[in-house]
């Protein structure tokens, strides 16, 4: 019998409770709490210059250099049609990588990476039929706030895939 047949069941049961946890980075937008896959994150920096592309939607922030790579940068919380808010030393972006395509999400705070148990998940809130909360995964509990854990592919509409498309491809040329 080799080392790996003769392991305590209960370890097995412990790592692969471990794997079903799914990471999160929590960020604040408005004082409330929101959460990115961690596997889709790239890295985080503070807040930096963009150069405005015309022609973009209002919450296109437009594009920067990062090392050497052109990344389209939007605001969060316009795109989710929040107030604009204040920037402060607070505020970063977040790249995010949703192969082929990288961009960046300007965010008020970044607050926590949170690991969530399957069991610690809720559903996505039930409100009205014609307002959009498809891209809403579920919410969790940290303490007592509550976080709206985003799918940030749904996030994103046609119009905001065209314009990092473009974006992409005119760095390319």
């Amino acid at each position: 019998m080799n080392q790996q047949e003769s392991g305590d069941p209960s370890d097995h049961q412990k790592s692969a409770s471990r794997v079903e946890a799914e990471r999160y980075l929590v960020f604040s937008l408005n004082s409330e709490e929101y959460g990115v896959p961690l596997l889709k994150v790239k890295e985080v920096i503070a807040l930096t210059e963009t150069t405005q592309v015309p022609y973009t939607p209002p919450h296109f922030k437009g594009i920067m250099n990062l090392r050497g790579q052109v990344i389209s940068v939007i605001d969060l919380r316009i795109k989710l049609r929040m107030s604009k808010a204040e920037t402060t030393r607070e505020t970063a972006i977040i790249i995010l990588d949703l192969h082929p395509l990288s961009f960046g999400v300007i965010v008020d705070s970044i607050d926590s990476v949170l690991a969530v148990e399957p069991n610690d998940l809720q559903p996505p809130p039930d409100v009205d039929s014609n307002v959009k909360t498809d891209y809403i995964t579920g919410i969790t509990r940290k303490g007592n706030k509550l976080i709206l854990l985003l799918d940030i592919d749904r996030t994103l509409n046609s119009e905001d895939l065209k314009v990092l498309k473009r974006n992409n491809q005119a760095q390319a040329a």
